[in-house]
Formats: structure tokens, C-alpha cells, sequence
């Protein structure tokens, strides 16, 4: 699924690496502990997060993981969104809740990891 679909079925913008809105993932991860993202081993995927820090962004480039989509409207500050741009890694931002933006995303066909196809 491309970054651009995500962001469309989320009513999400885009707050950095908009050039690769057009991007594909294929897998989603949904946590707010960095721990679990560490397991989750899928590459090219979406991470969902309600977690705003640095440390979100750092976890995603270990695993190569292209997109950040925070949950809640959170608003990462300019250190987060400088540090996701220079790993090229999209920060999208939705209103939703984790549990909609996650249903949502699995309804649009989105796979979770050993679920995927």
C-alpha cells in the first residue's frame, strides 16, 4: 500500500519526506514501546504510534521502517521531524485513535506481520 493511500484512509497529513508519499509498505506495526517494535522484524512497513519522541525515530531506521504514523494528533517537535528527514522516513500525523487507524488500515488491507501473505 502506498504512504499516500495511509495517509488518504486516515485523513493524516503529512508533516515531513513528502516526496515519498508515493512509497510502498507492506506491513503495519502498532505499539507505543520501542521494545516491541525491536521484535516485530518486518521491513518496509508502517509503525503506529502514539509515542512522540526521538527514540521513535531511531527504531524505525533500525528496523526500515518507512513510515511513522502518530496517533491522536500528536505534534512531534522539529527535532523529531529534522531526524526523521534526514533518515527519509515519513512522520505522518492522524486524528484517530490507534485501535480505528489500525482497524481501518487491516479493513484497507494492510497485513500485520506473520499475517501478511
Amino acid at each position: 500500500m502506498k504512504i499516500s493511500e495511509i495517509a488518504e484512509i486516515l485523513n493524516a497529513e503529512a508533516l515531513c519526506c513528502k516526496d515519498k508519499l508515493s512509497d510502498e509498505v507492506f506491513s503495519a506495526c502498532a505499539s507505543d514501546m520501542m521494545s516491541d517494535v525491536l521484535a516485530f522484524v518486518k521491513d518496509q512497513a508502517v509503525l503506529v504510534t502514539g509515542l512522540c519522541n526521538p527514540q521513535v525515530v531511531r527504531t524505525a531506521e533500525m528496523m526500515d521502517i518507512r513510515c511513522i504514523l502518530l496517533v491522536r494528533d500528536k505534534h512531534p517537535d522539529a527535532t523529531i521531524l529534522a531526524l526523521a528527514e534526514s533518515k527519509g522516513i515519513v512522520v505522518l500525523r492522524s486524528p484517530h485513535r490507534m485501535y480505528i487507524a489500525c482497524g481501518l488500515l487491516y479493513n484497507a488491507g494492510l497485513c500485520g506481520g506473520e499475517h501478511c501473505v
